[in-house]
């Protein structure tokens, strides 16, 4: 397993629709156990494969608490079916949107069909954090980041803030 470098807005290749996966092989287990490594260093309760510049539709994720023994979950090609009408907001940061946090509202619950570790197809209902991390995730498969879901202002902000500081991270890596 190895830790992979988290690309960061405004970063073009996360804007990138992921593409399907075959088939579920030894390459992508090891894909996808990079990944839960990349997560828990950084640390994040979850990441999508374009987030380490794979653009295939592959999540990992864990929601277990500080403490609690880890839970991790794959979810190759994953699909979201019924999401329900109800919503609720839940403050979100991302990984690839280092250092900002805002509410994002979202379906309350939906039911995600997706491919587990190991190939075989799974459904799962899920609501509350579940539910809104899910979400948040697949967004990324589409090319979406959480700042989107938020005022044009308040995304015009926090990019312009990105871009500075990968502007100065750079200059003194020049030096």
């Amino acid at each position: 397993m190895a830790i992979r470098p988290i690309i960061t807005a405004p970063d073009p290749r996360l804007r990138e629709v992921s593409k399907p996966v075959e088939r579920v092989d030894d390459e992508l287990r090891a894909l996808m156990d990079d990944m839960l490594e990349t997560m828990y260093d950084a640390p994040g309760i979850g990441l999508a494969a374009i987030q380490v510049g794979v653009p295939l539709r592959v999540i990992v994720m864990d929601l277990a608490g500080e403490g609690e023994e880890p839970a991790p979950r794959y979810f190759v090609n994953p699909e979201i079916l019924d999401p329900s009408d109800d919503l609720s907001v839940h403050e979100e940061g991302c990984l690839s949107v280092p250092e900002y946090f805002d509410e994002v509202e979202r379906p309350a619950r939906c039911r995600v069909r997706y491919l587990d570790y190991d190939g075989a197809e799974q459904i799962l209902d899920a609501e509350g954090m579940l539910a809104t991390c899910i979400q948040h995730e697949m967004d990324h498969l589409e090319g979406v980041l959480f700042i989107d879901h938020l005022s044009r202002l308040k995304r015009d902000r926090v990019l312009k803030k990105l871009r500075k500081e990968k502007k100065e991270r750079a200059l003194a890596a020049a030096e």
